[in-house]
C-alpha cells in the first residue's frame, strides 16, 4: 500500500517551498452541501488551491479518485501532456447518482512524483 500524503492547513507550514508541495499535489472538492436522493449530482474535483501542478513527462498527475467512505464511486485517467505541458490546476467533475442520508466525500490524486495525496473530506446530506 503506497504511503498516501494529507493536507494539512498552510497557515501552519512556514516555508513557502512546503506551502507549494502541499497546495499543488492537494486535490479540493467543491460541491454542494446538500444533494437530492436518486438525482444526479455534481462534484469537482481540482488539484491545488493556489499553486499549479506541472504536466511534464515525467511529472504530472497520472489520476483522480472519488470515494464516499471506503467505496470508490469514479476515477479519471491522465497522460502527460493533458494540460498542454504547462502548470495547470488539473480538475474534473464527476457526477453520480447518491443515495443514503449522506455522502463522506474524500478525493485521491497520484502524482507521478510525489505519490498519492488525499483531500479533506466533506460531508453531503442527502435528502
Amino acid at each position: 500500500m503506497p504511503k498516501i500524503n494529507k493536507y494539512v492547513d498552510i497557515d501552519s507550514v512556514e516555508r513557502e517551498a512546503k506551502k507549494d508541495l502541499i497546495d499543488r499535489h492537494s486535490p479540493f472538492i467543491h460541491c454542494e452541501d446538500s444533494a437530492k436522493n436518486g438525482e444526479m449530482f455534481s462534484i469537482t474535483v481540482k488539484m491545488g488551491n493556489e499553486y499549479t501542478h506541472p504536466d511534464d513527462f515525467d511529472h504530472f498527475i497520472a489520476n483522480m479518485s472519488l470515494f464516499n467512505g471506503n467505496t470508490l464511486l469514479a476515477r479519471a485517467d491522465f497522460i502527460p501532456g493533458t494540460l498542454g505541458n504547462v502548470k495547470s490546476h488539473a480538475q474534473v467533475t464527476f457526477n453520480i447518482v447518491p443515495t443514503g442520508s449522506k455522502l463522506n466525500l474524500v478525493a485521491h490524486a497520484y502524482c507521478t512524483k510525489h505519490g498519492v495525496w488525499e483531500s479533506t473530506p466533506v460531508e453531503v446530506a442527502v435528502v
